[in-house]
């Protein structure tokens, strides 16, 4: 392959590529993009056909009144359709009940159990405060109403939440919807 001065080129081997500078019989001599002057056989060389001059890249198939044409009509933008009864779905549902956040239950005390669902409730509340997610429902089920009255109590330190039921057609009376003021101004 022929190779002249100023050609892009890119080292088969190696993760570098340059601009040849000077070629003296078999020797290439490339300046790197780092700018270090390295010499290779022209078999190790292969030419850069991406870094093309700018000019004759960008306008070698089209007319600068093509492009312009191009640029300059108007495209339509896509809405994505979404169901009025989708809009008000919460984004995020965390499960709490106790399998599904411990391989077993097996030996834990009602105060393990609680503490567990507890815990993961605050961090995944902290986590979506911190993604600026808007609602979650915590699925706690029905039960004795203990975790539910837990839940309140932690939603009820937060200053930018506001909790109630969930939706009853999708999950009874087990579940709590929590919705966070995003943009709360500090007192």
């Amino acid at each position: 392959m022929k190779f002249k001065v100023n050609d892009f080129v890119l080292v088969l081997d190696e993760n570098l590529s340059g601009k040849i500078k000077r070629i003296e019989g078999n020797t290439v001599f490339i300046e790197t993009t780092d700018g270090f002057l390295l010499d290779f056989e022209e078999d190790e060389l292969v030419k850069d056909t991406s870094k093309n001059d700018f000019k004759t890249g960008l306008f070698s198939h089209k007319s600068i009144s093509a492009v312009l044409d191009e640029k300059e009509k108007p495209t339509r933008r896509k809405s994505i359709k979404v169901k009025p009864k989708d809009r008000f779905e919460p984004t995020m549902e965390v499960d709490l009940h106790i399998n599904q956040l411990v391989k077993s239950a097996r030996g834990m005390s009602n105060h393990d159990m609680l503490t567990i669902q507890l815990d993961t409730a605050r961090q995944k509340l902290d986590w979506a405060i911190a993604k600026r997610i808007q609602k979650i429902v915590f699925i706690h089920g029905v039960g004795e109403g203990i975790l539910k009255m837990e839940l309140e109590y932690l939603f009820g330190r937060y200053n930018n939440v506001k909790y109630y039921d969930a939706n009853y057609q999708k999950y009874g009376l087990g579940a709590t919807e929590v919705y966070i003021y995003q943009n709360v101004s500090p007192n």
